[in-house]
């Protein structure tokens, strides 16, 4: 009796109307020779503050616990809340890491051949909330901290070299801002239809003195869904992201590529003041519990005055779908993500395990 409940929760094409909540673990598990074998767990718990209401979204709380066999570790918890009636919608996120990453230079065109391997110790913490002041409005304030501290581990590469580079060693940046959202989708987790449109400012004081950053950083991320029939759906997303200022670090330069736009590239290969990206998706849902996704989109980064539309890098790709939750819209999600071609090194790939959909 229970191995056939613990299938209709996590196999039945049916759904469950009683609204309760669900919870999704998904094991992390890798091996590179930079930091040798990782293990951990993902997990993803959701609920409704207001079970009654059916317009309630979903509030989301979601974490990654990561250690490696090289002494590196990920600690990542993040909890995305709607309120009864959707009146007000919080955002908080933690995160810690100690990792290796590659860096390759600035710009839009840096090379494989200049990779640069680098440890990077990590902090940041990010809180939002926004109201409803109008139908569909929500106006928002956020702060933010984030701290960085670097290691090379190959003295003599490109992050040696390039003299340009500010703030080598690290450095700390706080934030305040202020954001609009107009929101009119159906879903907040596994939209079918409806517009999402977000602008946020942020503004860096002087608040550590010296050569610390001084600035703003600017986000623009619109989102919109059609449905094409009971089981297809397109969405399209656009988004702009520039950091502008004094003595900005190149850890704060934008980064194309994660999990979620520009599948396909590793991220931070490419890295400037500007970054701006767009993609479509395909959504097919073969049932509640399954399905399966096609993509296709383009991005660059920029420095102030260098856009360029020969200068746009193609990103595509295709994906499956398990909704765990089929309910609530949230899935399990694996992508396989197809880059470009440069001259004299391999077409660059992705592939990703993620919880919930890219956008």
């Amino acid at each position: 009796m229970a191995q056939k409940k613990l299938i209709e929760r996590y196999l039945s094409n049916k759904t469950d109307s009683s609204r309760r909540p669900s919870f999704m673990p998904v094991p992390v598990f890798r091996y590179t020779q930079e930091i040798g074998l990782e293990f951990g767990i993902g997990a993803l718990y959701s609920t409704y503050l207001d079970r009654k209401d059916l317009t309630n979204r979903s509030s989301n709380f979601s974490t990654v616990l990561s250690a490696s066999t090289k002494g590196q570790y990920n600690i990542s918890l993040k909890g995305d809340v709607w309120t009864k009636q959707n009146t007000h919608h919080y955002i908080a996120e933690v995160r810690f890491k100690r990792m290796p990453f590659d860096f390759f230079g600035v710009g839009n065109e840096t090379l494989e051949a200049n990779e640069d391997r680098l440890i990077q110790g990590y902090v940041k913490v990010g809180l939002e909330a926004e109201k409803l002041l109008l139908p569909h409005m929500y106006t928002g304030l956020s702060l933010g901290f984030e701290n960085y501290h670097f290691t090379d581990k190959e003295v003599g590469g490109i992050f040696t070299t390039d003299q340009t580079l500010i703030h080598k060693v690290g450095g700390s940046v706080f934030y305040v801002g202020v954001s609009q959202t107009y929101d009119t989708r159906n879903s907040n987790n596994y939209t079918t239809k409806g517009f999402y449109g977000k602008v946020t400012y942020q503004y860096a004081p002087d608040f550590w003195g010296g050569e610390n950053f001084t600035g703003s950083l600017i986000k623009a991320n619109v989102r919109n869904f059609w449905s094409l029939s009971p089981k297809f759906v397109i969405g399209v997303n656009a988004l702009f992201h520039s950091v502008q200022g004094k003595n900005t670090p190149f850890y704060l330069l934008q980064q194309m590529s994660n999990d979620e736009m520009m599948r396909g590239y590793y991220t931070g290969r490419y890295r400037e003041r500007n970054l701006l990206a767009g993609q479509a998706e395909l959504r097919y849902r073969y049932n509640n519990r399954f399905g399966a996704v096609i993509f296709g989109g383009a991005g660059q980064v920029f420095d102030n005055g260098d856009l360029s539309i020969k200068s746009f890098k193609p990103s595509y790709g295709a994906g499956g779908r398990y909704f765990f939750d089929p309910e609530k819209g949230l899935s399990v999600r694996v992508d396989y993500g197809i880059g470009e071609k440069r001259a004299n090194e391999k077409r660059q790939t992705g592939f990703y395990i993620s919880l919930a959909e890219a956008f």
